[in-house]
């Protein structure tokens, strides 16, 4: 089979994820959304938080771990501030509103914070804090996850990878957009290598005996080890603050990620948008934006570099290519959809001509 009969239509793709969650009571209008923020990840390069969750999602639907309605709650308006309960909506549908509910306030009042309470796993941070930046609002965003890694110089899982955004308008540029777990990699990308049947730097985990090891598997059952040593497990656990401590939901290891199909999550988000306008007219910032992304990308090229990227730069190539040539998956993420297909009485669709 070629390279080009193996690829996926961004379309096509969008299609099956969303009637997957039509399938499981989900609102045809939500379902459409929840399914583009995961093809979207793949679209970027990001296939750690894109359709290789979509069984794992679904999982969590059917037990009811997470509500397929989705109608978050303000239970507290202060202003500039808001909290938001989730109840244990579709992630990806409680994230968009906190989102807008921050634009909206940054509008009123300069800037716009949202915490959320009783959410769940939402894919890619960066594309709520891309909404953000798309109506011109610089936007933050952190949120807890389910405990991967144990606290500097322990050996429980305490601490999520527990990641962070910041997007900003970029002029005529695409956004320039940041999205980093607290740890060294993403759990996810773990997972990816697992299925694609490759090892990984011995940097990234160690063993459930505290070894280092290039054994997804192993990394997998020990402990995924933090960015920057003791600078990483910092970040986490202010990340967790802000998520989970000041919105009222879960922290440390009472939170569940999406991996685990039948526990609610209580995961807790931390929003925070500025409106670009209220410091200085929008076309002067664009134009310092583009100064900024010009000077940087001028500076002489290292050995072993083609060119200077922005951040968010090469996932707004890699968007472009992938909608043109298509998506080619791991073959375990497409079996995995074919019996997440199976499961969700859609053996008849079709990923590929």
């Amino acid at each position: 089979m070629t390279d080009s009969a193996k690829r996926v239509s961004p379309d096509r793709l969008r299609e099956f994820v969303a009637a997957v969650y039509r399938s499981a009571g989900v609102p045809a209008a939500d379902a459409a959304f929840a399914a583009d923020t995961l093809v979207q990840a793949d679209l970027w390069g990001h296939q750690s938080h894109g359709v290789l969750r979509v069984g794992w999602y679904y999982a969590r639907l059917r037990s009811g771990a997470m509500r397929p309605v989705t109608g978050p709650r303000t239970v507290v308006d202060a202003g500039a501030i808001a909290v938001i309960d989730g109840e244990d909506g579709v992630g990806q549908l409680v994230a968009k509103h906190a989102v807008e509910e921050a634009v909206r306030r940054a509008r009123l009042h300069g800037v716009g914070v949202v915490s959320v309470r009783n959410s769940n796993h939402f894919g890619a941070c960066m594309y709520y804090t891309g909404i953000g930046a798309k109506a011109g609002c610089i936007t933050l965003l952190a949120t807890n996850g389910g405990p991967n890694m144990a606290p500097w110089g322990g050996m429980k899982k305490m601490i999520g990878t527990n990641p962070w955004s910041i997007a900003a308008p970029a002029g005529r540029h695409p956004t320039m957009i940041m999205d980093v777990a607290v740890s060294g990699v993403a759990r996810g990308k773990i997972f990816l290598a697992q299925q694609r049947r490759e090892p990984i730097p011995d940097t990234w985990a160690i063993d459930r005996d505290g070894f280092p090891t290039t054994d997804p598997r192993a990394a997998l059952e020990g402990f995924i080890l933090p960015m920057a040593g003791h600078k990483g497990y910092a970040i986490g656990v202010i990340v967790d603050l802000l998520s989970g401590v000041l919105s009222g939901s879960s922290f440390l290891d009472d939170v569940h990620g999406p991996y685990d199909p039948v526990n609610r999550s209580g995961a807790g988000h931390f929003f925070a948008a500025f409106d670009v306008e209220k410091f200085q007219p929008r076309a002067q910032f664009d134009a310092r934006m583009e100064e900024y992304i010009a000077r940087l990308k001028a500076v002489p090229v290292a050995p072993g570099h083609e060119e200077v990227f922005y951040p968010g730069e090469i996932e707004a190539r890699n968007d472009a290519r992938h909608r043109r040539e298509g998506l080619l998956l791991p073959e375990d993420t497409l079996a995995d959809l074919r019996r997440v297909a199976g499961e969700a009485g859609l053996a008849g669709f079709r990923l590929h001509d």
